[in-house]
């Protein structure tokens, strides 16, 4: 048997322009996923996942195309996909558990995938560099969600601060550890895919105004990426403020978003934004001064989520 766990992210700038050739960063967090997995040497793929309502349920082998909760989907897939890649076959039970609800947008499904795939390398001692890890686990949510840029499968994988491209094409690390921010849950849980759907049919009705907005993302992200380098946080808050506009342009931002930003910066955060999809989950202030900032986002009708960024990506749990 063997336990792994993965971090869940924060996206800090690029969102939505990430998914359309544009570069993001990426933090991963110190809020973790757990998969423990055994093979039983049966003929079924046995998963328990309390956490998102699944008791326990059996996948039979050989894949053959049966539904699967929507609990279960990416640990099963993620099965299916190393199977299919290194011609295994035995059964399996896997249990996943979090430190974090899904509801919270902080990526469970790609560190729950992640983990899964780190813990079949170690049960049938296939060694797996962190960029094999990544590209089977993004194939895997692929093939789940069918979209998705990968860069919190990527910060699952690698860990620490990253600037990223969509696919992988460019995986870098930053040398900074830690980044002053605060994050503040809507109470609203958002759907990733349909939101970036809405952002495709927006970028087909004016394709001139939202690939504008993309170029313009792209182009705050590599001053982000210098900035945040440099530890300059009072430009990050304004390179923050910056990109939540366009964010807003986009149409992806929503009430209970903009009343936890606004929240912040008026409580002196030098800057604040949605993170990741929009449409509800979380919205990070960059500030030296957290106690005011987590009481304005209390009041404001936010719930505050401690986090440590640039934490350990995916690694097997000693017992």
């Amino acid at each position: 048997m063997v336990k792994v766990s993965a971090p869940g992210k924060l996206l800090l700038c690029g969102d939505h322009a990430v998914v359309h050739g544009n570069p993001c960063i990426v933090t991963a967090v110190d809020h973790r996923a757990f998969v423990t997995a055994k093979s039983t040497g049966g003929n079924a793929v046995v998963v328990k996942a309390p956490d998102v309502g699944i008791t326990e349920f059996s996948y039979p082998l050989p894949f053959n195309g049966l539904s699967v909760p929507k609990g279960a989907a990416f640990v099963i897939q993620a099965v299916k996909n190393f199977y299919g890649k290194y011609g295994l076959s035995d059964g399996l039970v896997i249990e996943t558990a979090s430190e974090f609800p899904s509801s919270f947008g902080l990526g469970s499904s790609s560190a729950v995938t992640v983990a899964t795939v780190k813990a079949l390398s170690d049960i049938f001692s296939i060694k797996m560099e962190p960029r094999e890890i990544f590209d089977l686990s993004y194939k895997t949510v692929l093939d789940v969600q069918g979209v998705g840029s990968g860069f919190d499968v990527a910060s699952a994988a690698y860990g620490g601060t990253l600037f990223y491209f969509t696919g992988g094409k460019i995986i870098e690390p930053l040398t900074v550890k830690k980044i002053p921010l605060i994050v503040g849950y809507t109470g609203q849980k958002a759907d990733t895919a349909t939101i970036v759907r809405k952002v495709d049919e927006k970028l087909k009705a004016y394709p001139d105004h939202v690939l504008s907005n993309f170029n313009l993302i792209g182009k705050i992200v590599l001053d982000a990426k210098d900035t945040i380098e440099r530890k300059d946080w009072k430009k990050l808050g304004d390179i923050f403020n910056f990109d939540h506009g366009l964010l807003s342009g986009l149409g992806v931002s929503c009430a209970e978003l903009e009343k936890l930003v606004f929240a912040a910066r008026n409580a002196g955060a030098y800057g604040a934004k949605l993170s990741g999809a929009g449409g509800g989950d979380c919205m990070i202030a960059v500030s030296e001064d957290t106690e005011s900032i987590v009481t304005a986002i209390d009041s404001a009708g936010g719930k505050v989520i401690p986090v440590r960024t640039g934490v350990e990506g995916v690694r097997i749990e000693t017992e």
